[in-house]
């Protein structure tokens, strides 16, 4: 529902922050990772995510978009709730977190508190594949688009497409059409093909 909240910190602490917006104070959790990112930043912006339920409306906020991401997909395990996603994210780093699921590193995983060994082979299980199509660090890293073909290649996978049949489709469609196309008929192009 909230993409983003952009506004002057009036309140920090490790748990939580108060970013006021609009003349609205909005409470949001974070990891500690988003606090030792915050520095000590008199304006931020804070990329959200809204947990709802029947008795609580709960905005967890993030640094950048990546851990955003990366949060997301372990909220999505059986068994790993936003809380225990954002332990996640304040025990380890969350390029730590991705690498340990891509290789399988159960041990590291299982440090973190609240995460036994059920839960750590579940979060392997089901996040390995989706993060090694990720790309090692693209997660947590979220490049900046240099070209037309980037961009493509980017919606592309945040629609939810591998990179690599992407990837091709798109070389498809300028091998075809030519290298002056926009990022929309590309990605038109593009969806053709795939």
């Amino acid at each position: 529902m909230y993409a983003y909240i952009d506004g002057k910190l009036t309140f920090k602490c490790p748990a939580y922050i108060v970013v006021e917006a609009g003349g609205v104070g909005y409470h949001i959790n974070i990891s500690l990772n988003t606090y030792s990112l915050l520095g000590d930043a008199e304006r931020c912006k804070v990329y959200t995510w809204l947990h709802v339920k029947e008795d609580a409306h709960t905005l967890y906020g993030f640094m950048d978009e990546g851990e955003r991401r990366l949060f997301l997909h372990l909220i999505s395990v059986s068994g790993i709730g936003p809380n225990t996603g954002r332990m996640m994210l304040s025990s380890i780093t969350p390029a730590e977190i991705q690498t340990a699921i891509v290789q399988a590193d159960l041990t590291l995983i299982q440090r973190i508190k609240g995460i036994g060994a059920k839960s750590a082979q579940r979060l392997v299980l089901e996040l390995q594949d989706k993060l090694k199509k990720e790309g090692t660090g693209s997660l947590i890293s979220v490049p900046l688009n240099h070209t037309v073909r980037e961009e493509a290649l980017s919606a592309l996978v945040m629609l939810g497409f591998a990179k690599l049949p992407a990837e091709k489709a798109i070389d498809s469609a300028i091998k075809i059409n030519g290298p002056d196309l926009t990022v929309e008929q590309m990605i038109k192009i593009a969806l053709k093909n795939l």
